[in-house]
């Protein structure tokens, strides 16, 4: 029903920027908030940041405030994950989703896409 797409991700050094985008299809992820995880090495998925499409609704990890930002291109039916100050403890695989009504961060998906690798080196 709905298909959700990363890319974006890559070998950048401590400091750098990226952009990851998550292309979502379906006739209903309108209507639901969307949200970016990500999993470091070793480590449990993690919540990174959420969004409405119309822009409000806004939420960030503690890690990542001030740093990163999300947004969203309804036209392109696109939510992007703008990285900044990028550090190392940010190595991991990110993924969008959508969300559970109601929640911060609850992914609604029963399934996990592909994943973008974002790699920090020192």
């Amino acid at each position: 029903q709905v298909q959700l797409v990363e890319s974006g991700g890559g070998l950048v050094q401590a400091g750098g920027s990226l952009r990851l985008s998550c292309a979502a299809s379906g006739r209903t992820f309108s209507t639901y908030a969307m949200g970016w995880f990500r999993q470091p090495p070793g480590k449990e998925r993690e919540f990174v940041a959420r969004t409405r499409w119309s822009g409000d609704s806004t939420y960030y990890a503690d890690s990542v405030k001030g740093r990163f930002t999300i947004s969203t291109d309804n036209a392109k039916n696109t939510v992007y994950l703008q990285m900044n100050s990028l550090k190392p403890e940010d190595t991991a695989v990110y993924y969008c989703n959508v969300l559970k009504r109601g929640t911060y961060s609850d992914p609604a998906l029963d399934y996990w896409g592909q994943g973008t690798q974002v790699t920090v080196s020192s």
